[in-house]
């Protein structure tokens, strides 16, 4: 039941975006009003802040596949694409300047 409950708060009100201090004190807000035992509540606030982190990390994944898809598909480079093409151009000049 309280796993139900959790799921659905944390869909509700968009853990992803909340800081880790709004989460906790929403948490114990959330625990005190339902009464919960102190070790209880405790865990409560523990869990809720360790699904928010993963929230967080799941949402930052999403958001670079996407921005990564969405920059192949306009033919785009990424930075690290550029960077790699940088290196070997320098290198390639440093070699033709070593030639002359």
């Amino acid at each position: 039941m309280m796993d139900s409950i959790k799921k659905a708060l944390l869909t509700g009100i968009g853990l992803a975006a909340m800081s880790k201090e709004k989460i906790e004190e929403w948490a114990k807000n959330f625990a005190q009003e339902a009464k919960m035992a102190e070790e209880e509540g405790k865990k409560f606030v523990d869990d809720i802040l360790k699904q928010a982190d993963e929230a967080k990390k799941n949402a930052e994944e999403q958001v670079s596949r996407f921005t990564k898809n969405a920059l192949e598909k306009m033919g785009l480079t990424t930075k690290s694409e550029y960077e790699e093409l940088k290196r070997r151009l320098e290198e390639l000049e440093k070699k033709m300047k070593e030639g002359q």
